[in-house]
């Protein structure tokens, strides 16, 4: 049983043995068993709605990591603590999501996963009210300026805005750019629209047509034709791959090939297999993403890699990394946390407050979470998939958006 420290320090009743079993003066409060030194992390995901393409890989990242911990000798937590997930499956529904966080929230120290911007907004006030931070499966730039959803990576408007300075480079000229978006119609949506437009300013480039699709959405023949009308030539898909998908195969139908740029959440892995989309529908696709693909060169991949071989079941998919490396930076809090002998909710958002982190390496700049508005990446890339290798080539390497102040701090830059 958790005991705080005020318990710890009860003074024993008089003639009460000497030899008692010790109490640890580790101060606890919610989700940690001192006992069994298990610490329990909640996880809010989408496996069975519109996002489960991205929620099955993002769920399984999270339990591979505590596969590692409770296999021992880790190093990534103290000597003999464990991890325990409570998970639930809110299926991309913001009313579930508020319903599966009162379900665990008392039974957690913190959420290691809350998937997706429209479901993780709605718990704001009550991760404040309760002091639980949520790690949000979204980089909305609302998260970084909630101090209890620390997002990892550049935003979505950051992606945009890169993907537009990209368009006009590989055009030629902003004056051969035709813009268009499709945007999904919440906060996620709003973010990708808001930095292509303000690139878009920018760069003097018209952006022709704005579309928007709903998370679940079958029928995009609409959305198409709209978009062949308007001759854009670039297009920004911030949707989900439920969404990307069919767009490109109605498209593909329609003879229509525009250069595609899909924002990191458009993408999944699967689309690797020539199975679930014909290759030459992503003849003309790119991918906008300043986080870590599966067998990037990065220093921790090598340990990566071995490790999920040694899982065959744990899905090889970008999103299984993503939420792996975002559960080592959560790891790397909680290790402070239980070495400064505060964890405590309020102890834990302490020591994530003092991390400035590559995660081993395995970001491309560092995670720095000691200033607020959180300072996540301001870096972006441009990516090409190299189908028949189910890997990806550079096509436009990391960089800020052009679009930002060069002397506006990176803490600033977020904040917008």
């Amino acid at each position: 049983m958790a005991c705080t420290k005020e318990e710890a320090s009860t003074p024993k009743p008089a003639g009460a043995p000497t030899q008692a079993e010790p109490v640890s003066d580790l101060k606890t409060d919610k989700g940690v068993d001192v006992e069994r030194q298990v610490v329990s992390i909640g996880a809010l995901n989408d496996e069975s709605g519109p996002g489960a393409a991205i929620g099955k890989p993002f769920a399984a990242g999270k339990r591979l990591l505590v596969k590692q911990v409770n296999a021992g000798d880790s190093g990534l937590l103290p000597d003999g603590w464990k991890l325990e997930l409570v998970e639930r499956d809110h299926a991309y529904n913001p009313q579930n999501a508020v319903q599966a966080y009162s379900d665990i929230h008392d039974d957690v120290l913190f959420l290691g996963t809350s998937f997706g911007t429209p479901n993780t907004l709605p718990l704001r006030d009550k991760l404040t009210a309760d002091g639980v931070v949520a790690f949000p499966a979204s980089q909305s730039s609302e998260m970084a300026r909630h101090p209890y959803t620390p997002p990892i990576g550049a935003s979505y408007k950051l992606e945009a805005m890169r993907a537009l300075d990209w368009a006009v480079e590989h055009a030629g000229g902003a004056d051969k750019v035709k813009a268009a978006i499709v945007a999904q119609g919440d906060d996620y949506g709003k973010d990708g629209l808001e930095g292509w437009t303000e690139a878009a300013k920018f760069h003097g480039v018209t952006v022709v047509s704005q579309q928007s699709v709903a998370p679940g959405q079958k029928d995009f023949a609409a959305i198409v034709t709209a978009l062949k009308a308007s001759g854009a030539n670039y297009v920004l898909l911030t949707v989900l791959p439920s969404a990307s998908g069919p767009i490109l195969g109605t498209a593909a139908q329609l003879k229509y090939m525009p250069n595609w740029v899909g924002q990191t959440p458009a993408w999944v892995d699967r689309f690797f297999d020539p199975k679930v989309i014909p290759p030459p529908v992503f003849t003309h696709f790119y991918w906008v993403t300043g986080l870590t693909y599966w067998g990037d060169d990065v220093p921790g991949m090598k340990d990566f890699l071995t490790l999920h071989a040694k899982h065959p079941d744990t899905p090889r998919d970008f999103y299984t990394l993503s939420s792996y490396i975002q559960g080592r930076v959560q790891l790397e809090a909680l290790k402070a946390a239980i070495e400064a002998k505060d964890v405590t909710r309020a102890g834990y958002l302490k020591a994530l407050k003092a991390l400035n982190t590559t995660a081993s390496g395995m970001t491309a700049e560092p995670v720095n979470l000691t200033r607020f508005p959180y300072e996540t990446a301001v870096q972006v890339r441009v990516l090409k998939p190299v189908l028949d290798q189910g890997t990806w080539s550079v096509v436009a390497g990391y960089a800020r958006p052009k679009a930002l102040n060069p002397t506006t701090s990176r803490a600033a830059d977020v904040s917008k």
